[in-house]
């Protein structure tokens, strides 16, 4: 591969690694080290006659090499002969957005960065540990996927580990050999078409796996898809995710955005699970798959939960009967619980909170997001959730451990209004509450009400902020 750099651009790469060099001894040495590195790296800007940047340890070499784009990085060759071909057995390949926008400025209809890309995966030597590929769209840049298709070859057969897939055009469908890439232990696909073949079974080395705008196809919906070693696992805006039926056993992150018809059962199976976030598309209308299952369910399986993120929908959609007071368990390990998207006027939402706070002795941390819509009336009396909060057993318990609250986007109804007098007045330890008032709404009569709710907790810290939005 030829290089062609002028001399400006020469000193303008030394001062690029000069940076990035100062940033590496910063984070890799000891206090003495880092100053005596920095000395002798800062110097190379100086001192031209003196070829520093040629004896730079190797391992030092690399890490400035990862954190250059790849052009850049192809460019060092001509430094020295240390650094010659050096960037050849970079352990990391980012072909991002802002590498396939330089081109596009240039020329917008050139297959320039296919052929960079291609001269890149052949002359680069030994195993490549993590590959981030953009797409662009197809009608601009590429003729079809066959290109990417190469790539992901070249890829297999230098053990990646680590891959991050977009695309920007049509859904590209993965090629079947994708799935025998069993060193994988980190995973990121958009707007992609997951079709394993058959008698796949899965990603044994697996441990993060990230999936957005994903089409499930239909075709393996009796296979279970093994990832013994799965740790995370978010899936965002996909379709067909019934289909997606997999064993993960040491599971302990899951995030379900906008997935409707996940079998969320399924999903929870996993003894491990220690934060679970669930967000569900709005509206629900048009969707039928839709799986049903109790608050009390959801939670049995989920033992050593830790963290939890709810969207007020999951209340009013995936739970069809009335939710008790008290559950069969206790959710001990609770100690982190979100409401996204709530509607205090809502009482299915509202019975769903006070179940889980009623439920949470050990929790710490409440938080309480509601929809942002737009506020003609500050006090306006939600008749049903109003009674509900005033009624004297409404929550018959006290939460002993909980010590931050926050609210953001309160209009001041009279049910938000009635729901923070509730939590100051059971919540004895509580350190923080913060209200971050609606920025479309004029409540500033809210801090002077709050003020003359009693508190359970005498140390207990009333902040009151402003919505950016």
């Amino acid at each position: 591969m030829i290089v062609c750099v002028h001399e400006e651009e020469t000193d303008d790469l030394r001062i690029v690694l000069c940076r990035s060099a100062v940033t590496i001894a910063n984070n890799h040495y000891v206090e003495e080290q880092k100053k005596a590195e920095a000395r002798i790296i800062v110097g190379l800007a100086t001192c031209a006659e003196e070829d520093k940047i040629s004896n730079l340890p190797e391992h030092l070499i690399d890490s400035i090499l990862e954190r250059l784009p790849v052009q850049d990085a192809v460019r060092t060759s001509i430094l020295s002969k240390k650094w010659r071909y050096r960037w050849t057995k970079m352990g990391a390949l980012i072909f991002d957005e802002h590498f396939f926008k330089k081109y596009a400025e240039n020329a917008p209809y050139s297959r320039k960065f296919v052929r960079i890309i291609n001269k890149v995966l052949i002359l680069h030597k030994g195993p490549i540990s993590k590959f981030l590929l953009h797409i662009p769209k197809m009608g601009m840049y590429l003729y079809g996927f066959e290109d990417v298709d190469q790539w992901m070859m070249l890829l297999l057969r230098n053990g990646v580990r680590e891959l991050i897939l977009t695309s920007s055009s049509q859904s590209y469908k993965l090629p079947r050999y994708m799935f025998s890439c069993l060193e994988l232990t980190n995973l990121k696909l958009e707007n992609c078409l997951f079709k394993p073949p058959l008698g796949f079974e899965g990603f044994i080395n697996l441990q993060h796996l990230h999936l957005q705008t994903i089409d499930f196809t239909g075709n393996f919906s009796g296979t279970q898809i093994n990832l013994p070693k799965l740790k995370s696992l978010c899936l965002d805006t996909c379709t067909n995710v019934y289909n997606f039926n997999i064993k993960a056993t040491k599971l302990q992150v899951l995030h379900v955005l906008d997935c409707p018809d996940a079998m969320f059962c399924r999903l929870f199976h996993s003894p491990c699970l220690t934060h679970v976030a669930m967000c569900l598309p709005k509206p629900m209308g048009k969707f039928t798959r839709v799986e049903r299952m109790t608050l009390a369910m959801m939670l049995s399986n989920l033992p050593e939960m830790r963290g939890l993120v709810f969207d007020g929908i999951f209340f009013t959609v995936l739970i069809p009967q009335k939710i008790p007071k008290w559950l069969p368990h206790p959710v001990n390990s609770l100690k982190t619980l979100c409401f996204l998207n709530f509607k205090f006027g809502d009482l299915n939402q509202l019975h769903g909170a006070l179940c889980l706070l009623r439920n949470s002795p050990n929790l710490e941390i409440f938080s309480v997001r509601t929809l942002e819509t737009e506020c003609r009336v500050i006090r306006y009396d939600m008749g049903p959730a109003s009674n509900h909060l005033e009624s004297p057993h409404c929550l018959d318990c006290t939460l002993d451990r909980l010590q931050i609250v926050e609210i953001r986007h309160l209009k001041g109804s009279k049910p938000e209004m009635l729901f923070i007098k509730l939590l100051l007045a059971h919540s004895p330890s509580l350190k923080k509450f913060i209200i971050i008032r609606s920025g479309t709404c004029a409540a500033n009569d809210i801090a002077k009400d709050v003020m003359w709710f009693p508190r359970a907790s005498p140390k207990a810290k009333m902040i009151y902020l402003n919505s950016k939005t």
